[in-house]
């Protein structure tokens, strides 16, 4: 009997030093995608704090490599991981690795080169049974399985070693234009998996999967573009499930591990900026979707954006925290808007902690158009960007002020949800936010800090060309470049999408249409059209306008957008009034706004004596116990912490490429790190491929 309580004993005593551990790691690692599987961004360390924080220098820099690749304008966002002294993330060509992250010093690397569709990686996800340790990460349309330890591809994972993403999501008219762009979430031994697709007409379908971890095997499915049957089917026109794609969930998920709820977002349906072939409200595009992760069973949801044709995704994973309203202890889900929102929701039942109105907005003017009539709008907190863009949102000292003044008068400006019609339309803020991918921290008192950006982007609709037999190039050229090039080829005025006119410089005909079959960053594949319409893009961009086979067989669209396109003025700054990048605290027990300061700053305007006005931005912060806030994320290449108490800068330092990450916060043998992913590449800046610690000397 004694040596049976002995036993009985040991056993208890293993299972609390177990715990202990594991907490432990909890507080120096930075085990998942931002930090937890709250998404939170918080670490508890302490050690790097207001007092001393304006010491710290650089710890190591790891060449993650891919250099080779960065004239193709590479980045990357890897948010990485860091577990028991190890570092994971993912290079500037997408290949995994493994540093010591006391050092710098590579463990391990992958050379997978296998041919997949292009995509920018912003992690990876960390596995264990207590026996044996994975690492999964998506390569283009596959998702791969790798031993933790050495790197190698776990063959028995899927086929040799990886999940074909592609299958199971195909349609009738779509491309094969799919990627996992953000890191999957692991409940237990099941893979929570959304994925990447196109934005136009011929877009795959949207499904959220779940996999098991061991084997790779699909456990079930959650069609987001509900069938017959299915609950959601009849915001729907009838067909819909068969002929339409998106509505997918890339921007990543929160998890509730207690009780087993996973919090998926999704975007708009494809194609976005027109729906009239998909009258209704579209349920689940545009949804938080509360999932039973075990089984893929819609627990609730809530639309914010009905019937989206403004491409107002939610753009960043959901925010898992406590609330205390009027004395009562709420487990609460928020999420951003691009639309500078927040919405935030009783995590069990989804009621709204705060009132949502279901507010009136305008009509569309398009044949063919039923744009809904009203569109939720939370009515507290306060939203965290301006909403509105009229003449006194002109910046004051723009170059050109006339011009633009005049240029606003005959476009359609002034609010939220202006549908996109033939004249010019603005967004404010810009297609991609407001909030972006980068998401929102949350610290241990409930105090939440969001990244968000206010340029104007204009656009507008032109109809669609829909030979089925003969067309020409420049009709290709409409179908699948312009909505992001634009109608002039020039790409963005920022060169987050490049011009065209120079592109006989930089590609020949065989590497171009190779550049099409793969895709490369937030550009598709177009590997679904033929080898005759690929070589008359090519033509149309050296000048020439042939005739050419018509598109068969594929879903197409109405009408076409004729691009993304920022608006500033004749030297190059956004036309608004500053600021166009922001910090923003809001206490999130009362909804208040705490601060706001301007993210980001151009040197060459300060020096003239205009205040700091921001810039724009890419990446998500980190928030520590320690008082500070760490976000890189600016066009001006500069990693910064602030005082997360009254949004002072305390320290910068100047990257050797932009960081349009978000940090991460660890600790090994006792000494606090940050370290940040430098890939550059976006808004005209320089490419890059280190990854840089700090740590106080």
């Amino acid at each position: 009997m004694k040596k049976l309580l002995f036993m009985v004993g040991i056993s208890i005593l293993g299972i609390l030093l177990g715990f202990a551990s594991w907490q432990n790691r909890m507080r120096v690692d930075w085990p998942t995608y931002h930090g937890g599987n709250n998404r939170n961004h918080f670490s508890p360390l302490k050690q790097i704090n207001t007092s001393n924080v304006s010491q710290l220098s650089l710890a190591w820099d790891y060449d993650a490599g891919g250099a080779d690749t960065l004239t193709n304008g590479t980045q990357i966002q890897c948010n990485p991981i860091i577990i028991n002294g190890i570092l994971y993330g993912v290079s500037a060509n997408t290949q995994a690795f493994a540093i010591d992250a006391k050092s710098g010093v590579e463990l391990w690397k992958t050379n997978i080169k296998i041919k997949t569709n292009s995509t920018t990686s912003r992690g990876l996800s960390y596995w264990s049974n207590g026996k044996k340790s994975r690492i999964f990460f998506g390569y283009g349309s596959y998702l791969f399985a790798l031993d933790a330890k050495t790197g190698k591809v776990i063959a028995s994972f899927g086929q040799e070693g990886k999940v074909n993403l592609l299958t199971g999501i195909q349609r009738e008219g779509s491309d094969e234009y799919v990627s996992l762009n953000t890191p999957v979430t692991i409940f237990k031994n099941i893979l929570i998996v959304g994925t990447r697709v196109s934005e136009s007409a011929t877009a795959l379908l949207g499904d959220i999967r779940g996999y098991e971890a061991i084997s790779g095997k699909l456990l079930w499915t959650f069609q987001t573009i509900p069938s017959p049957g299915q609950f959601g089917y009849d915001t729907w026109e009838k067909y819909n499930y068969k002929n339409l794609g998106g509505a997918n969930s890339w921007m990543g998920m929160a998890l509730d591990e207690k009780r087993g709820i996973v919090y998926a977002p999704t975007g708009s349906a494809a194609f976005d900026f027109y729906g009239g072939n998909r009258k209704g409200d579209n349920l689940f595009a545009n949804c938080l979707l509360a999932l039973d992760a075990t089984t893929g069973k819609r627990l609730w949801h809530f639309q914010t954006v009905h019937h989206d044709i403004w491409d107002r995704d939610i753009p960043a994973p959901p925010n898992l925290f406590s609330l205390t309203i009027r004395g009562e202890k709420k487990d609460v889900v928020s999420v951003l808007s691009k639309q500078g929102f927040m919405f935030v929701f009783d995590r069990v039942t989804g009621k709204p902690i705060f009132p949502i109105v279901e507010t009136p907005f305008p009509a569309s003017d398009v044949p063919g158009e039923l744009a809904s009539k009203t569109q939720p709008i939370p009515t507290w907190p306060e939203p965290f960007t301006r909403q509105s863009f009229f003449e006194k949102d002109i910046n004051p000292w723009a170059s050109n002020y006339e011009d633009i003044k005049k240029e606003l008068a005959l476009s359609k400006s002034g609010h939220a949800y202006i549908p996109v019609g033939k004249e010019r339309t603005i967004f404010f803020p810009g297609t991609d936010g407001g909030a972006q991918w980068g998401g929102a921290a949350v610290d241990e008192q409930q105090v939440m800090y969001i990244p968000a950006k206010e340029n104007p982007v204009y656009t507008s609709l032109i109809p669609n060309t829909k030979s089925l037999k003969m067309t020409t190039a420049s009709v290709i050229y409409e179908q699948h470049c312009m909505s992001c090039h634009g109608q002039n080829k020039q790409g963005n005025e920022d060169g987050s999408i490049p011009s065209l006119l120079q592109i006989k410089k930089k590609y020949g005909l065989q590497s171009f249409v190779q550049l099409l079959n793969q895709g490369r960053g937030r550009m598709p594949s177009l590997q679904h059209i033929s080898q005759e319409q690929k070589e008359a893009i090519w033509s149309f961009l050296q000048g020439e306008n042939i005739a050419v086979k018509g598109i068969l067989n594929l879903s197409i669209s109405d009408y076409l957008m004729t691009g993304y396109n920022r608006w500033f003025d004749s030297n190059g700054y956004p036309v608004s009034r500053p600021p166009w990048g922001t910090l923003t605290a809001i206490n999130m027990h009362s909804g208040k706004r705490l601060w706001q300061v301007p993210l980001g700053e151009y040197p060459e305007l300060m020096a003239k004596g205009i205040p700091r006005t921001g810039t724009d931005n890419y990446g998500g912060p980190a928030v520590t116990a320690g008082g500070l806030v760490f976000i890189a994320a600016t066009k001006d290449e500069y990693i910064r912490a602030f005082d997360r108490a009254t949004g002072e800068e305390l320290w910068r330092y100047q990257l050797p490429a932009a960081g349009y990450a978000s940090p991460s916060v660890y600790a090994v043998d006792g000494k606090q790190y940050v370290v940040i992913a430098c890939g550059g590449g976006k808004l005209k800046t320089k490419s890059g491929d280190h990854y840089l610690a700090f740590s106080l000397n």
